[in-house]
């Protein structure tokens, strides 16, 4: 190494990761929140996350906050990188003492969330309705509601052309089941029938587990169990009904 490098002289940044978490419970599309017990923000809504570590990749940092701060330490079904925060005022309390900090971005999905418990620096943590950061009755820390914002807009998308909403689904579900994802991330209401029909046409999508449910308490008729198929991509791709 040159002897003359000296890293000092940089300007001192950080790498922080913030991590959006949805679940779809009773037919509503949710976002795991925590509420801050430190400072900057104190008492604060915000995503879960936080610094990475030096030596620590940024997956691994994204599954020790969570676990940390909300006590989730269940597998997602989906966890991905989708954009990186650098800004220079989206963490103006930190810049002001000399330290500049980008956030990465992820997107995680996980059925049947657990409930979740504050630890860490998070007093509290919560399952809030999409609706109510949508309507700003909530706002959140830093720049966690564009963050929020953003992968709340990636998850209606990649459910047109992809297979990611049988991710919110346990591992055996019905074509109900999926539809009521749809409606709950989209905020629709999807006809049954024309549904059932493109889903069981998508190469892939879907594959049977020759199950069925159980009849209901009001006598329901069994329904047949699927599970998710080997296709990511879905051709054609389903329309969202704002979109015509």
């Amino acid at each position: 190494m040159d002897p003359d490098y000296d890293p000092r002289t940089f300007p001192p940044f950080a790498v922080t990761v913030d991590i959006v978490v949805m679940t779809v419970i009773k037919k509503e599309l949710r976002v795991l929140l925590i509420q801050r017990g430190e400072t900057p923000f104190l008492g604060r809504w915000a995503l879960p996350g936080g610094f990475v570590k030096f030596e620590e990749d940024l997956d691994d940092a994204a599954a020790r906050e969570l676990a940390e701060e909300t006590s989730i330490t269940q597998s997602p079904g989906h966890l991905e990188q989708f954009c990186v925060y650098g800004h220079p005022e989206r963490d103006i309390p930190r810049k002001e003492r000399g330290l500049r900090v980008v956030s990465v971005g992820y997107w995680a999905i996980i059925p049947d969330l657990p409930t979740p418990k504050g630890g860490s620096d998070a007093a509290y943590a919560e399952l809030v309705p999409v609706a109510e950061l949508e309507s700003s009755r909530i706002r959140l820390a830093f720049d966690h509601d564009r963050i929020a914002a953003d992968a709340i807009a990636l998850a209606r998308s990649s459910l047109e052309d992809t297979t990611i909403a049988a991710r919110f689904c346990p591992p055996e579900f019905t074509i109900s089941d999926l539809r009521r994802v749809y409606d709950a991330v989209w905020d629709s209401e999807l006809d049954a029938g024309n549904f059932q029909r493109k889903v069981k046409q998508t190469d892939g999508f879907l594959e049977p587990v020759n199950q069925t449910t159980r009849s209901s308490d009001k006598g329901g008729r069994p329904a047949a169990l699927w599970t998710k198929g080997p296709a990511e991509k879905l051709s054609p791709p389903l329309s969202r009904p704002d979109k015509g």
